[in-house]
């Protein structure tokens, strides 16, 4: 199983929540900026939320993708909740309430059965061994991926050496994704270089 630490999670579910908007055409980005192209509203809390934070600063100079990931993810405090919640609603976790010692608490989300981690897997694994043409949502999952590290333990070490070209490839179709990617990779470095070490999750 993967780990990452906390303030890594938090920049890695900002930038999704910012490829999700572009995804529905409410932002997007040139080789340098962010910036947004529609103001309306999309009927996702979380990603209203952070649409009316990119609203609130339109006027500002055009900012790094990287910049927008760090202000978003030091307020994303409900991002992992809310995603955790609908993954329960749509019967893919499970909510379990632990106790230590009858008194102390905490709230696991364990898989139900993993069907649709096996899904995800065989279709990302069907992209990367073919020239078949990735949809948008393929997209960001391979780049959200690649910019987590996980394709180690999604294909193994060797495996995922053999289909990096094909990964590079995918990443370059989508400029928000590129983006994306070298945007949590810088973070990364930034984190790594600081010795800072956030709790793991």
């Amino acid at each position: 199983m993967a780990s990452v630490d906390a303030w890594m999670l938090k920049c890695i579910l900002a930038g999704a929540v910012l490829m999700d908007l572009a995804l529905r055409d409410r932002i997007d980005t040139d080789l340098e900026h962010l910036f947004i192209i529609d103001e309306t509203p999309t009927g996702d809390t979380s990603l209203d939320t952070t649409l009316s934070i990119l609203a609130g600063s339109k006027n500002e100079d055009r900012r790094s993708a990287k910049s927008w990931i760090e202000q978003i993810a030091s307020g994303s405090e409900n991002f992992a909740l809310v995603a955790l919640k609908r993954l329960v609603t749509r019967g893919i976790l499970v909510e379990q309430e632990n106790r230590f010692l009858w008194r102390l608490q905490s709230r696991t989300y364990p898989m139900i059965d993993g069907e649709a981690e096996r899904e995800v897997r065989a279709r990302i694994q069907a992209i990367l061994f073919s020239d078949e043409v990735p949809n948008p949502h393929d997209i960001v999952i391979i780049n959200l991926a690649d910019a987590c590290g996980l394709f180690g333990a999604i294909l193994g070490d060797h495996d995922s050496e053999q289909v990096r070209e094909r990964i590079e490839h995918i990443r370059h179709m989508d400029l928000i994704g590129q983006a994306m990617t070298n945007a949590i990779r810088e973070i990364q470095g930034a984190v790594a270089l600081s010795g800072y070490r956030a709790p793991v999750v």
